[in-house]
C-alpha cells in the first residue's frame, strides 16, 4: 500500500498558517507529500523547502486571479496537487490543520482495512473547530462536524470549490463518495491564528468567492455554540498555540444573525433528540 499526501498553499507564512506543522504532522504515515506552492509573498516556498524529508514533491503554480466564482481557484489548485498524487490513496491536508500523534496508527491502519474494499471510496474524520484560543473549539450545525480527507487515488473525483469531493460515475453525474467513519479527529485551527492575520488572510482571498472584505473579529460570534476543550493538542503545535487560559471571551452583547439563530434552534433540536444537522460531503457505508 503506498499513502500520498497533498495540499496546496500560498503565503502561508504572512496569512498565519502553521503550514509546516500541519505537513510533519502526517510525514511519518505517508510515502510521498505533494504540495502546490502558489506564487507567494513570502518565505513558504523555501521554508517547506526546509523540511529534511525526501518524501515531500513540490510544484509550483501561478493562481488565476480573474477566477472569482464561489472559490473554485481553490479547487483548481487542489487538484493540481491531487492529480500528481501516485499512491493507493490520496490525504488532503489543508494548511490549517493538524493530526495528532497518537492517531496516526489508527489512520493507516484504516487504509489498510479498507484498501481492497469497492464500496469505501473515503475515510470521514470528525473536526475539532479552534476558536480563538485552544481551549475553546465550536459545535453547531452551521459548521461542518465531520468531513472526507482521504480518497482512493482510483476513484474518478474532483473538487468543486477545494472544500469536498464530488465523483463521477459513469453517467458522468456528480455523487459523493461512499466512506467510512473511522473515529479520528482533524484538529483544525484556522481560527485560532491572530485576527491580523485572519484579517490579512480574508482580504486576500474573499476576491475569490466575488464577495468584498469585510472585517473579521473574533468576539462577534454566538457564545453558546462555544465547548471547552479538554483533550490534548498534537506535540508538534504545542509551541505555536497562544497560551491563553480558559474559554474565549465573546461579546456577551452579540446579536444573532438570522442564520446562526436558525443553527441555534437547530441545536436545540440535536441535543434533544440527538439528531446532527450539520453538512455531509459523503455517504457512510
Amino acid at each position: 500500500m503506498k499513502i500520498s499526501a497533498f495540499t496546496f498553499i500560498k503565503n502561508g507564512q504572512i496569512l498565519g498558517y502553521p503550514f509546516l506543522q500541519s505537513i510533519q504532522s502526517v510525514l511519518p504515515i505517508v510515502d510521498e507529500f505533494v504540495i502546490n506552492v502558489g506564487e507567494s509573498e513570502d518565505d513558504t516556498l523555501s521554508l517547506i523547502e526546509s523540511i529534511s524529508s525526501s518524501k515531500i514533491r513540490i510544484i509550483k503554480s501561478k493562481w488565476n486571479d480573474s477566477m472569482k466564482d464561489r472559490g473554485y481557484v481553490y479547487g483548481q489548485q487542489k487538484m493540481i496537487a491531487q492529480f500528481n498524487c501516485t499512491g493507493d490513496w490520496a490525504f488532503y491536508i489543508e494548511g490549517d490543520e493538524i493530526y495528532h500523534e497518537n492517531d496516526l496508527n489508527q489512520i493507516q491502519s484504516a487504509m489498510q482495512n479498507y484498501l481492497r474494499d469497492s464500496n469505501v471510496e473515503a475515510l470521514v474524520f470528525d473536526f475539532y473547530h479552534f476558536y480563538g484560543n485552544a481551549n475553546t473549539y465550536l459545535d453547531s450545525p452551521g459548521w461542518y462536524r465531520s468531513e472526507a480527507r482521504v480518497i482512493k487515488n482510483s476513484v474518478r473525483s474532483y473538487a468543486p470549490d477545494g472544500l469536498f469531493w464530488v465523483v463521477l460515475d459513469q453517467n458522468k453525474k456528480g455523487r459523493y463518495p461512499r466512506a467510512k467513519h473511522i473515529g479520528v479527529n482533524c484538529y483544525h485551527y484556522g481560527w485560532v491564528r491572530s485576527e491580523e492575520e485572519m484579517n490579512l488572510k480574508s482580504q486576500k482571498v474573499q476576491k475569490y468567492w466575488g464577495k468584498d472584505y469585510v472585517k473579521v473579529d473574533y468576539s462577534q460570534i454566538n457564545s453558546m455554540i462555544f465547548k471547552e476543550f479538554r483533550g490534548s493538542h498534537p506535540k508538534i503545535i504545542q509551541s505555536w498555540l497562544p497560551k491563553d487560559i480558559g474559554i474565549f471571551n465573546a461579546d456577551s452583547d452579540y446579536k444573532l444573525s438570522s442564520k446562526e439563530k436558525k443553527h441555534q434552534i437547530l441545536l436545540k433540536i440535536e441535543n434533544i433528540f440527538g439528531n446532527d444537522f450539520s453538512k455531509k460531503h459523503y455517504k457512510l457505508v
